[in-house]
């Protein structure tokens, strides 16, 4: 068998000296010890502290504004409201780092008029103590008027429904046709169709949104912020109406991202204040605010409709998704293309037929959340496989090996995935790990639940997209990277090193990496869409590779041999096969410095560029390409109370190929104890658009104490696109974690709940209606 086919090629990473190894990340000793400095711990003298006075209805006219006496506050530097800004609208869909620009959506930065959700944003207020700036806010009049607002999604596609966005209220629409949807339901024994719904919920990072921003004798407005992006510069200067070589992002250490910081949060807020006072200012939301500041996951509600043959085969698959935007676009439009693309899931289904629509509300606005549209895909096809199985009388397993894609096969979009497909030799191990179910004692059940998945990683091919990196060797034999990557808690800076270090055979502790900073780093766009290591490490390598080829052939000269006999590893210089013949890397390096040799190189990364799928049929390739794998869980039910523990938790991916097997690991940990609070009990609640759970009391996120040990089983096909042939697994580890959860309750009670999260008052009173009717 071909590796294509085969996973015998995971077991050993050869010719590797740092790759494929647990190392201790770079990043890892100040945060053990903590030296690391995070955006909320910058502060500069003569520093202004701000805060945002926000709406409290969700859909109103602002009659009347007052801030005379916030003004009047001694201690208040600043006010500002709509009157006060040159630009009040800005668009929410900024450019890549290419400048390629990607849809035309306008959102107001404070509010003129019309109020659409609750929480935005009316005036800012700037002051010399947080106390002083919270006083103002409470100076501030205001007289909203209620206007009638549309909260479900269904209403808002009603001709008379109030107007949220555009004419209609929608921000998008997709729809894929593929083969003969009829034709293959008529060809079907057994049609099975189901409903699913996904919930608002929370990113509950640690760390909340903050930033300082400073003017410095240049002009240049200076932001140290919390943030998944730093080419939001040019949104920042756009808005403040400054030319874009006149704002500086400065990235800091992320404490926790997970999509919620790609967005702007604080630093528009900051640098309109820093340019009005010319002082230092401050702005830290606390964690209400950060429940109000920023975008959430789109709540889904998907229908499907399977036709499949008597063995289990399946014949047609007719989707349909809705997505809730929130009243403005933002991320929602691609948010809707990977749920859409990702529609059958890691099936090969000839006919498939899907509609999808993102609808505006005055709801909450949604943005980008890890997984990004492909884990709410997720959460219905794996149920609705379970509850085919179910029908069928096939083992559930079993259906998914019959349906499972391979390599080569053409995905709903037409596209052929060309990577490693090794989705069944994932769920068999996975599901393996589980080991017997234990028997039921008294109201308390046990239930095993799988869910397979496919994920794309990197941006969709018609944005363009490219990440550039810089890297160079010191005189003493150490290397440094460049490059505008933000590290987000994932490990981004310490890949990097370990890539370049791999490379120029330097240990990657030498390896010192500058990242994250709009004037002095190569841009290379978004931590997010698990594009981290695919742009990034791939910009790395081709520099370090640049590099090592110009020392590597100085190297050969002196020995006499042909360039490729030469390697580097340990500061060393050497012939391969004779590892006596060697040259210390730092005399090497003043050879070349002596001789004019170029020693360092910046590298840019280009992902296929292609062009927008067919818009009638879907058709065409999105995503550079995918990752598979799946995740296994056992719980216990008290059936009674409808109390859900999680006893088992394993996910088994394949990763392409392993850059930091403890880094890997620590991805998939994370989402999946991502995933089981999605599942079991995380939801932001809104009644007529007011949010009823503003705050971690009463937003049940799981603790440690919640948490079962998550094993990971991690497969290297070294088949995908990344660095060494990785593949992307940050969203991937998180995607199929939620439907694992939901099938195994299922299994466990022998009915399904639909609505997620699944509460223990939602499966007790299932149950009790299960047994009801016998």
């Amino acid at each position: 068998m071909t590796r294509m086919d085969s996973p015998a090629a995971s077991e050993h990473n050869i010719g590797f000296h740092q790759i494929g190894k647990s190392r201790t990340r770079t990043d890892a000793p100040g945060k053990v010890f903590g030296k690391t400095p995070y955006a909320g711990d910058y502060v500069m003298p003569n520093m202004l502290h701000a805060r945002v006075l926000r709406s409290k209805l969700p859909s109103a006219r602002m009659t009347r504004l007052d801030v005379s006496k916030a003004r009047a506050l001694p201690g208040v530097a600043c006010v500002l409201t709509f009157r006060d800004l040159t630009n009040n609208t800005v668009a929410t869909d900024i450019p890549a780092q290419t400048g390629f620009k990607r849809r035309d959506t306008d959102q107001q930065i404070l509010v003129e008029e019309i109020v659409r959700y609750q929480g935005e944003p009316i005036a800012l207020v700037a002051a010399e103590t947080i106390e002083i700036a919270q006083e103002a806010l409470n100076l501030i009049e205001v007289d909203l008027e209620p206007l009638p607002g549309v909260y479900d999604v269904f209403e808002a596609q009603r001709p008379d429904a109030p107007k949220v966005f555009g004419t209609n209220n929608l921000v998008a629409s997709y729809k894929v046709r593929k083969g003969d949807v009829e034709a293959g339901f008529a060809a079907a024994d057994t049609i099975v169709e189901n409903t699913f719904r996904t919930q608002y919920i929370e990113h509950a990072f640690l760390e909340p949104e903050v930033g300082l921003g400073w003017e410095d004798e240049q002009g240049v407005v200076n932001i140290h912020t919390s943030t998944q992006a730093v080419e939001t510069f040019r949104y920042i200067a756009d808005a403040i109406g400054v030319p874009h070589s006149k704002v500086r992002i400065r990235g800091a250490l992320v404490g926790g991202g997970f999509g919620g910081k790609c967005d702007v949060t604080v630093e528009l807020y900051i640098a309109l204040l820093t340019k009005k006072t010319g002082r230092p200012v401050r702005l830290c939301y606390t964690r209400e605010d950060s429940f109000y500041g920023h975008g959430k996951r789109h709540p889904f509600i998907i229908t499907h409709r399977t036709g499949f043959t008597t063995d289990g085969r399946i014949t047609a698959s007719k989707i349909d998704i809705t997505s809730e935007s929130g009243p403005y676009a933002f991320m929602s439009p691609y948010v809707l293309m990977y749920a859409t693309e990702a529609g059958p899931g890691p099936y090969l289904v000839d006919n498939v037929h899907i509609d999808a629509r993102s609808i505006a509300t005055n709801n909450m606005y949604t943005s980008a959340f890890r997984g990004f549209g492909a884990t709410q895909a997720c959460i219905a096809y794996e149920q609705q496989m379970d509850e085919a199985a179910k029908v069928l009388g096939i083992d559930r397993l079993e259906l998914r090996r019959r349906n499972l894609l391979k390599t080569g096969d053409a995905i709903a979009t037409g596209f052929r995935v060309q990577s490693a497909v090794w989705t069944g030799e994932c769920m068999d191990r996975a599901w393996a790990a589980l080991g017997d179910k234990p028997k039921d004692k008294g109201a308390i059940r046990y239930g095993h639940g799988l869910a397979a998945y496919q994920q794309g990683y990197g941006r969709m091919i018609w944005l363009h997209d490219t990440a550039e990196g810089w890297v160079g060797v010191e005189m003493d034999g150490t290397v440094v990277v460049r490059s505008g990557m933000t590290d987000i808690g994932a490990g981004q800076t310490s890949a990097m090193a370990q890539i370049a270090g791999e490379l120029l055979g330097v240990d990657m502790m030498k390896v010192t990496v500058y990242n994250s900073d709009s004037s002095t780093t190569p841009l290379a766009g978004t931590s997010s869409a698990s594009r981290g290591l695919y742009m990034s490490g791939n910009a790395v390598r081709l520099a370090a590779e640049a590099v090592r080829g110009r020392l590597a052939e100085r190297a050969a000269r002196k020995f006499g041999v042909a360039a490729e006999a030469i390697d580097f590893a340990d500061s060393t210089v050497f012939v391969r096969d004779d590892p006596a013949r060697s040259v210390p890397l730092r005399e090497l390096v003043a050879t070349c410095a002596s001789e004019g040799i170029h020693r360092s190189e910046l590298a840019i990364f280009r992902a296929p560029f292609g062009d927008w799928i067919d818009p009638e049929t879907g058709q065409g390739q999105v995503h550079p390409d995918y990752t598979y794998g799946a995740h296994a869980v056992q719980v216990a039910v008290d059936t009674e109370t409808g109390e859900v523990t999680i006893l088992k938790s394993i996910g088994a991916h394949d990763v392409g190929q392993v850059v930091n097997r403890a880094a890997v690991e620590g991805q998939i940990e994370g989402g999946v104890a991502q995933g089981h609070g999605y599942a079991l009990s995380e939801e932001l609640i809104y009644k007529d658009g007011c949010l009823v759970t503003p705050s971690l009391s009463e937003y049940l996120c799981p603790t440690s104490m919640d948490s079962p040990r998550i094993d990971c089983i991690i497969l290297e096909s070294r088949s995908g696109l990344g660095p060494f042939g990785a593949k992307g697994i940050g969203e991937p580890g998180h995607t199929p974690a939620a439907p694992a959860v939901a099938n195994a309750v299922a299994d466990a009670i022998g009915v399904r709940v639909h609505d997620f999260p699944l509460t223990p008052e939602k499966i007790a009173r299932a149950f009790r209606e299960a047994r009801r009717k016998g």
